[in-house]
C-alpha cells in the first residue's frame, strides 16, 4: 500500500489543521494506520494511531485530547485533527501502515509516506 500525506502548514498557538493520509494500493481497510512525528534533531515519535475498521484509537500522551484520528476506509483515508496546537507540535507528520494490531513501535509498520510539515508558531 502506497500512503500519501498532505494537510499539513503552518498555525498558531491554539489553532487547529488537519492532515489526511490517503491509501493507494491494497485493500485499505486491511490495514491499521499510525501516524508518527520527528523533529530536528529528535527521534521520530508515535503520535496516534487508528485499528483496521476505526474501532480503536490510540494516542500518546503528548497529544490526548487535543488531537483526533479517524479513518474513512470508503475514501481510503486516514485524518488527524489536531486542535489546540502548540509549538511542540512542529515536526514532519508521518502516517504508516500495518497489517496487525497497530502499536506505538515504528518498527512495527511496513509502509510510510513521505511526510508532510507541521510549523506551530508562538
Amino acid at each position: 500500500v502506497q500512503l500519501v500525506e498532505s494537510g499539513g502548514g503552518t498555525a498558531q498557538a491554539g489553532g487547529s489543521l488537519r492532515l489526511s493520509c490517503t491509501a493507494s494500493g491494497r485493500t485499505f481497510s486491511a490495514y491499521g494506520v499510525g501516524v508518527f512525528r520527528q523533529a530536528p534533531g529528535k527521534e521520530r515519535e508515535f503520535v496516534a494511531a487508528i485499528s483496521l475498521g476505526g474501532g480503536s484509537e490510540y494516542y500518546s500522551d503528548s497529544v490526548k485530547g487535543r488531537f483526533t484520528i479517524s479513518r474513512d476506509n470508503a475514501k481510503n483515508t486516514v485524518f488527524l485533527q489536531m486542535n489546540s496546537l502548540k509549538p511542540e507540535d512542529t515536526a514532519i507528520y508521518f502516517c504508516a501502515a500495518t497489517d496487525t494490531i497497530p502499536t506505538d513501535r515504528p518498527g512495527l509498520y511496513d509502509n510510510w509516506g513521505q511526510g508532510t510539515q507541521v510549523t506551530v508558531s508562538s
